[in-house]
């Protein structure tokens, strides 16, 4: 039980460069809003901070994408994220920005303060500098080749395709993607964050003072901080993003990272007047929701912020959550490899409920895991429709049925309806206790305890047998039956508030109240409730095929794109080019060179010579099928011998997306020997 008397509970900001999906539901924003739920039907006081991050260097590759301006990619995809949020119940207090007034007032104010403070390091670094654009480039603005993997297109910060995190300064030849020119090192001036300063707080505040964080959290931190901490760049060299507040740092903006969690800041001080109440009263409790990527940002850095500002509270929890895999693969915006949450609302219409249950009940809390369309469809079916929908229509039905619509006066209760009633209590102390140590799986599992428990009772007690022969009995049967409807009416209200409120009005009990949880009384006899209503509809086959369909159409396409052409190599000069010799000639002889799948040897007349040139197309082209046809050849490339055969050339062959190869031919005969300019 908390001990605090309030509560601020902050979600991480998604960035604005696209939709939400279902990965940022299980690990962040389901979870936070099942625990402020919790809290407010207990009366407590509480907000759910959360907003829009609309800066760093994602937002403009978006823009320069789409041909349009940073602010045109914030605003559209705020509102699709701001909207989607609130049609799914996602409960904030307010839902910000990064990009308005408030928070670059803010955020600048804050730099200002640690500023003024001398807690920032000034130093010069060289970064890359695209001359013929005239800017730093950010590290999302640089490809080159992966130093690890040697794959062509990888990233300043990291290798899209063997996954390794780099410098910008490790690519070979590298490029920018502003203008395709080579980036030359220049000196830049940036302020640094010196988190090595802060090390010794912060291994005995979270080290020692925090052991009971999950250990996912406490794991990275203690890695984080035993790597031993560096100093971090607060500014960078980008045209969007708060500007530095500080005269000489023009063209320079705030870090994303620096800039971001402020907004929780600043979405606060733009909901109340009594902002100041939820971030340094020390009787507030400051929660960080976010996923495991989000961890040292949320435990080290922003923390070593609000400790050298020195007038702010520091998070007593960061409940973090690792990643949840789509049918068995990482989520990936850019593969559209996601459950869009917009997309699902469309196509799910009214059954918001369904996926908060499945994602409630398949978190990742501990380790990653996967969302598969079967396992929605099998928890739809056999649990929220079989168990918690069933036990509800039968206990409602029945009640109007044999009793007008009111809930009757029990007759004596015997062992089992003691039992029965006795068991709600314990339910829910143990969903209570799940939800205060932020075990939200369990918490749900035991909720939905209370309705197996319901499912059984009426399953056991089959009160449409015995209505004809003791109607005492049933009426004691059907009042244990509604108080527990009733129990299932409040405590499910965090994890399914659709379905909660449904039941709720359909009972006729008015609004929800924690306090009440656990009573065996809450419907008095002679109560009168309305018409039932199905809770959950069977989800078919065909419903999950059309999903599975999508996904499979989002692989296809991925699949095509990946063999689209390979990005240009490094520029070579002309002299370069001019060195190489290249001639038509034609193919006099060819045969497979023994023990080998791909090689040929054949006999080429260049018009010059006849030479001998061993060639990898053995897979493509049978021996026959060449010979006279004509061909390009590098005819001044170094000998090299190829199982023991001395190759005096190459031929040129283009290779299609498909793996094809064909032969780079003159488009009519010529005489060999004839250069190729």
């Amino acid at each position: 039980m908390t001990k605090f008397k309030r509560t601020l509970v902050t979600t991480a900001l998604p960035y604005a460069n696209g939709p939400v999906h279902i990965g940022h539901l299980a690990g962040v924003y389901v979870p936070a809003d099942i625990y402020v739920r919790y809290l407010r039907l207990k009366g407590e006081d509480v907000l759910l901070i959360g907003g829009s991050d609309e800066h760093g260097v994602p937002i403009t590759l978006k823009a320069r994408k789409e041909g349009i301006t940073p602010q045109d990619v914030v605003d559209k995809y705020h509102a699709i994220i701001k909207d989607s949020f609130e049609k799914f119940g996602i409960s904030f207090d307010i839902y910000s920005r990064t990009s308005n007034k408030v928070h670059y007032d803010t955020a600048s104010q804050f730099f200002r303060t640690l500023y003024e403070k001398g807690e920032f390091i000034e130093k010069e670094s060289e970064q890359y500098y695209d001359e013929e654009a005239k800017q730093f480039l950010a590290d999302r603005y640089i490809t080159g080749t992966c130093p690890h993997c040697h794959k062509e297109g990888a990233y300043g910060d990291q290798c899209e395709s063997c996954g390794t995190s780099l410098n910008a300064t490790d690519l070979i030849n590298p490029k920018s993607t502003i203008s395709g020119s080579v980036p030359r090192m220049r000196k830049t001036k940036h302020w640094y964050l010196p988190l090595d300063k802060h090390e010794p707080y912060l291994r005995q505040w979270i080290l020692e003072g925090h052991k009971e964080w999950k250990s996912n959290v406490y794991g990275q931190c203690k890695s984080w901080i035993d790597q031993g901490l560096q100093p971090r760049a607060v500014s960078r060299d980008l045209d969007w993003g708060v500007p530095v507040p500080v005269d000489g740092a023009d063209g320079k903006v705030l870090y994303v990272w620096f800039d971001a969690p402020i907004g929780y800041i600043s979405a606060t001080r733009e909901l109340t007047d009594d902002w100041e109440k939820y971030w340094k009263d020390p009787e507030t409790r400051l929660l960080h929701f976010i996923g495991k990527d989000n961890i040292v940002f949320h435990c080290i850095v922003f923390p070593s912020m609000l400790k050298a500002e020195g007038s702010y509270n520091l998070p007593d929890n960061v409940p973090a959550n690792e990643f949840l895999n789509l049918e068995g693969d990482k989520i990936s915006t850019s593969r559209n490899w996601a459950v869009w949450l917009h997309e699902y609302l469309e196509e799910f219409s009214g059954q918001q409920d369904v996926l908060r249950y499945v994602l409630t009940a398949n978190a990742p809390e501990t380790k990653d895991n996967d969302f598969t369309w079967k396992d929605f469809q099998a928890r739809n079916n056999n649990e929220l429709v079989a168990i918690f929908g069933n036990f509800v229509n039968r206990s409602m039905v029945l009640t109007d049925k044999y009793y007008g619509g009111k809930v009757p006066s029990p007759a004596e209760f015997n062992d089992f309806d003691r039992e029965t009633l006795g068991s709600i209590e314990g339910i829910v102390k143990r969903t209570e206790e799940a939800l205060e140590n932020f075990k939200f799986r369990e918490a749900v599992k035991e909720a939905m305890n209370l309705a197996r428990l319901g499912n059984k009772y009426l399953a056991d007690t089959e009160p449409w047998k015995l209505i004809k022969t003791d109607e005492a009995r049933v009426a004691t049967i059907m009042y244990v039956s509604l108080q527990i409807t009733a129990n299932l009416a409040i405590l499910t209200e965090p994890f399914l508030p659709f379905t909660a409120d449904k039941l709720r009005n359909m009972l006729n009990m008015g609004g929800a109240d924690w306090s009440l949880c656990g009573k065996t009384e809450i419907l008095k006899p002679g109560h009168i409730i309305a018409e039932a209503s199905l809770l959950f509809q069977k989800i078919e086959d065909t419903t999950i095929q059309l999903q599975l369909d999508k996904l499979a159409a989002s692989k296809k396409a991925n699949e095509a794109e990946a063999k689209t052409a390979a990005p240009a190599r490094e520029n070579v000069s002309y002299d370069e080019f001019t060195k190489m010799d290249i001639r038509t000639g034609t193919i006099l002889e060819a045969e497979k060179v023994a023990k080998t799948k791909k090689l040929l040897k054949l006999k080429i007349d260049t018009g010059i010579d006849q030479r001998t040139v061993v060639s990898g197309i053995a897979e493509y082209f049978q021996p026959e099928e060449i010979i006279g046809r004509q061909v390009s050849i590098l005819v001044n490339l170094a000998p090299r011998n190829i199982k023991g055969i001395d190759s005096q050339g190459m031929i040129l062959m283009a290779e299609d997306a498909d793996g094809r190869l064909v032969f780079v031919s003159p488009s009519e005969k010529v005489k060999n020997g004839s250069e190729v300019k």
